[in-house]
């Protein structure tokens, strides 16, 4: 099988066997991650350009960690330092970078759609990594293979996203995406973190960690993202831990083996009791080393059937 797209711009439009095909890859790049001799020839001579409007340290340097391992050659561009800052629009940015004739641009923008947009000024394929509250495909993805590699799949388990569902990318992409693989999605917030239209998602909605969280197979926590909130959202961060943070109490209504996950980065006593956070159940270490793999697939997938296609 051959993946069908030239870009990576959401969840939303990849099938099942496109998901697993990228899931498959993500499982052999692991291989190559865990070797002594860490660096492959498989892009050597590409150049992937990382394209950051938001600041995020971790995904960034997942990214440019990826693009070395595949032998490209990378370039971070420190949008804040750019002409960008001084009035440049989006696709006068889009222009510029095309004559650089890059073969993989990896953006990050604080407003939804801002990827698809570049994505159709540019002749190479584009990685969405992040755009405002819309999509976060390759989270989504290391996600998949982090409970698919401890669980052996991911249909017909039951998985539990609680906390700032309205603000979040990563529930929007891992509810598409676990949607689509067959698992049996449920959502905890409290009503202000909810977004309108959430049943529609395909999702149990539920007001209480206790009733959400009961056989639970996979708890995945999100972080309070204050830094998008305009209004009061939650009466207090205490309040706010109290009710929806997971702590050892909360996480005995899971299943016993449940697995516990953190996009990060992680507010500490916020959404998170560091018992629960550094914890046997946790795989948030492991998911931090699958975003290096999928990252490695996404861009040896997107770069070599662009090069074919030339």
């Amino acid at each position: 099988m051959s993946f069908p797209h030239r870009h990576l711009l959401g969840i939303k439009g990849l099938s099942e066997p496109d998901i697993h095909y990228l899931l498959d890859r993500a499982d052999e790049a692991v291989k190559i991650s865990r070797q002594r001799e860490k660096k492959t020839s498989t892009l050597r001579g590409l150049t992937q350009i990382n394209l950051f409007f938001e600041s995020s340290t971790r995904t960034q340097a997942s990214f440019e960690l990826a693009g070395k391992r595949l032998g490209a050659d990378v370039m971070n561009m420190a949008v804040a330092n750019s002409s960008v800052k001084k009035g440049e629009t989006l696709i006068d940015t889009a222009m510029t970078l095309n004559a650089m004739r890059p073969d993989i641009l990896i953006v990050r923008h604080s407003s939804a759609g801002a990827v698809a947009l570049l994505a159709q000024k540019v002749g190479c394929p584009v990685v969405n990594a992040g755009d405002g509250a819309h999509e976060h495909p390759t989270q989504a993805l290391l996600d998949a293979l982090t409970i698919r590699r401890a669980k052996g799949k991911v249909g017909r388990l039951i998985v539990t996203i609680c906390g700032d569902i309205l603000h979040s990318r990563v529930a929007r992409s891992n509810i598409l995406l676990l949607n689509a693989l067959g698992a049996r999605v449920r959502v905890v917030a409290p009503s202000t973190l909810l977004p309108s239209g959430m049943a529609d998602m395909g999702v149990e909605i539920f007001r209480t960690m206790e009733e959400g969280l009961r056989d639970a197979d996979v708890v995945m926590m999100l972080r309070l993202q204050r830094e998008r909130m305009s209004g009061a959202f939650v009466p207090s961060v205490r309040e706010y831990y109290r009710y929806f943070g997971l702590d050892a109490e909360k996480l005995r209504a899971a299943k016993p083996d449940a697995l516990v996950m953190h996009p990060g980065p992680m507010n500490r006593g916020v959404e998170i009791a560091s018992e629960i956070a550094d914890g046997p159940q946790s795989v948030i270490e492991a998911q931090v080393e699958m975003g290096v793999a999928v990252r490695m697939a996404v861009m040896e997938t997107l770069m070599l059937s662009g090069e074919l296609k030339r």
